[in-house]
Formats: structure tokens, sequence, C-alpha cells
């Protein structure tokens, strides 16, 4: 007798099979998914690689231009001049800007080797050309030189145009409606030639600094004199002056606002010191530098400057005539000028 498959059993094969390919689908569902991120993946991937590459290429491309960069135009007082950066040759009639240029590590060839100031005096050497004076180049030994640029300032202006036959020739001033802002500007000028930004940058930001500091310890009830002696003569400076510093950047307040504002100061006498009397007096010695048989002690050691105030107390301060009267301007030089009157009120 032949059986019969069981109903049963046919039924349990039938949903075996049914089970087998749900799995299978599925399978094919999740290999489906993984293909499909590892390709959204890859995508990413290159894009974000593209990105990077852009990015660096991009910082490439700046650079090159940077250091592609090989002159600037220079607009001053006396004109405008196209100078090569990092210039290998330099001469500077400037005795501040050579204070500068030696804190920003840059050598310099030819410069005036008299009256060089005694805190630069490694440059009053041999070593270096005697480009004449500060009045007078010397241009015969600058054209044996053939600089690549010449730095000049007030002294040497008359001198410009003959000099700029020779060399691109830049003209540095200090202004003294704004001191510290071209001092800035002066130091920034050196740090673009010389790609030497980030220190001048630097040495702005601290001697910014440093005004600020004294300027917040400054009397307001002290009143303040500036004089310059020369050849027993005495003249005045105020606010506005080559030395108006003191008043308009470090805040000592003035004895007389009204003196004018002129290169040389106003002349006054023994007895115009004793009817302003003035608690501080800061004084400049002229033949200090020039040589002679006065100096500002003997000009000054008389019965009506004894008797002011800044005599009888101990406040005169007699400023170093490399800072403020040779170098003004310098790095090292403003640093040591506004150290003096640091040092004069505390």
């Amino acid at each position: 007798m032949v059986r019969k498959k069981s109903t049963k059993n046919k039924y349990k094969k039938e949903g075996i099979e049914v089970v087998m390919k749900k799995l299978i689908l599925f399978m094919f569902a999740l290999i489906a998914s993984l293909v499909l991120v590892a390709c959204q993946e890859d995508s990413t991937d290159e894009s974000s690689n593209t990105d990077a590459e852009n990015e660096e290429q991009q910082t490439d491309e700046t650079n090159a231009e940077a250091d592609a960069t090989t002159e600037i135009t220079v607009e001053h007082e006396l004109g405008k001049t196209t100078v090569p950066v990092n210039p290998e040759t330099i001469a500077v009639f400037d005795f501040g800007t050579l204070d500068t240029l030696d804190n920003l590590g840059v050598t310099v060839d030819a410069l005036p080797l008299a009256n060089v100031p005694g805190y630069l005096d490694q440059f009053a050497s041999d070593e270096y050309t005697n480009a004449g004076t500060l009045f007078e180049p010397d241009f015969e030994a600058l054209a044996n030189l053939d600089p690549d640029l010449i730095i000049i300032s007030g002294r040497t202006q008359e001198a410009y145009d003959d000099l700029s036959e020779l060399a691109p020739t830049v003209y540095v001033t200090m202004d003294n409606a704004d001191y510290l802002g071209s001092f800035e500007k002066n130091v920034t000028l050196m740090g673009e030639i010389f790609s030497k930004q980030t220190e001048a940058a630097e040495a702005v930001e601290k001697v910014k600094a440093e005004a600020a500091a004294v300027k917040e310890i400054v009397p307001e009830d002290k009143l303040g004199l500036i004089i310059l002696t020369s050849d027993g003569s005495v003249n005045a400076y105020g606010p506005g002056s080559r030395f108006g510093l003191i008043h308009d950047v470090l805040g000592v307040t003035p004895v007389d606002e009204t003196i004018e504002a002129v290169n040389h100061g106003q002349s006054i006498s023994f007895e115009y010191l004793a009817e302003k009397n003035p608690d501080l007096l800061y004084v400049l010695d002229r033949n200090a530098v020039t040589g002679g048989d006065y100096t500002a002690e003997t000009t000054l050691d008389n019965d009506l400057v004894n008797g002011t105030t800044a005599a009888t107390e101990g406040n005169i301060t007699y400023l170093t005539p490399d800072y403020w009267y040779l170098s003004s301007g310098g790095i090292t030089s403003v640093t040591q000028m506004i150290e003096e009157i640091k040092q004069s009120i505390e």
C-alpha cells in the first residue's frame, strides 16, 4: 500500500523555502547598504582631501607671492622711492635709523663716522665706509660703495636729489606733533624693507606699553620745563617741540604752554627760569655733542637757577644727548628717553 505524503510536512517545507528567500533578500539588501555607505565615505574623503589640497595650494601661492615681492614703493616727505626688499648694501645718514636697524639685526655698510652716539660706538670703526657727515655726504665714497639703499633724515635732506641719483634714497623724519605715531611708522617701514615685520611690531608695542606705564605715574601737580644749553645760552622747548615727548606722550605738565615750537627752541633768560620756577627741570647739553668750553652745569650755576624749586628739591635732570639730540627715534633711544623721565619722577 502506498502512503501519501503528510500535508504537514509539505507546509513545513514550503515555510522553510519562504524563510530562505527572505533571508537571501535581506542579505542582498544589507550588502547593497554597505556598498552605498562605502561609496559615500569615499566621496567624503575625496572631498576632504580636495579641500585640504586646495587650502595648501592657496597657502603656497600666498607665500610664493610674498617671496616674489622684490621691491616696495615708499612715499615720504621728499618724494616717492622704489626700494628693493632686503637690499644688500646700505648707507645710513640717520642715527635713529641706525639704532633701529641694529635692533632688528640688519647690517649696514656706510655711515657718517663723526659724532656716532656712544651707545652705537661699534659702528665708529674702519669696518664701515665713512659716508661723510650728516650735512655733507661723501659722494665719491658712496659711488665706490654703490649702495642698494640710502636712508637720510632732516640733517641730510638738502642732498636728497643728488643722493637719489646714486641709489634709491628714503627720507625718514619724526613728527613732533605725533612722536610715537611717527616712531611706529619708521620702525614698521624698516621692518617691511628688511623682512623684519615681526621684530619691528614687537619693538613698537613694547615702547608704547612702557610710555603708557610712565604716563600713569607722572604727578599732575608737578610743572616741568625742558631747556637746551649751548655756549652759555639757554633755549626752552614745550609741547609739540622736538623734545615734546616729555609733555605730549609722557604727560609732564608744562610750566609754560606758550613756548614756541621751533626746531632750535625759544631763547630764554635766567630771569625767565626764576619767574616760571619749574618743579621739574629737564636739561640737554648741546656742548656735550659739539664740544667747547661750556657745560650745562656751569651755565646753570647761578643764583636765579639755584633758587628754583627744581634746584632746591633736587629735580634737575640732565638728559643724555646721545638719545635725545643725536639719535631720537631709534628703538633703543626712545626706550631710554622714556626710562630717563621715569627715573626723574620716582
